[in-house]
C-alpha cells in the first residue's frame, strides 16, 4: 500500500477538526469549510486509478490492477 501524501493527511485532519467544530456549534462557515475539505480529500490525485475491494467484487476482479 502506498503512503498517504502529507497534503492529503493534513486535509483529512482538518476535515475531522472542522466536523467537530460543526458538531459543537453549527455555523455556516463550518459547513462550507467541511464541504470544501470533503472535495479536497475526495478528489485528491492519490485516489486516481485505484479501485477498492468492494468495486472489484461488484465489477469483477479482472478490473483491479495489481498493487505495486
Amino acid at each position: 500500500m502506498r503512503q498517504i501524501p502529507d497534503d492529503l493527511a493534513q486535509a483529512q485532519e482538518e476535515w475531522h477538526a472542522t466536523y467537530q467544530q460543526l458538531a459543537a456549534c453549527q455555523r455556516t462557515a463550518h459547513r462550507r469549510r467541511l464541504i470544501h475539505l470533503s472535495s479536497v480529500v475526495l478528489f485528491h490525485p492519490y485516489w486516481q486509478g485505484q479501485r477498492s475491494a468492494g468495486w472489484a467484487a461488484l465489477h469483477g476482479a479482472h478490473h483491479v490492477r495489481a498493487a505495486t
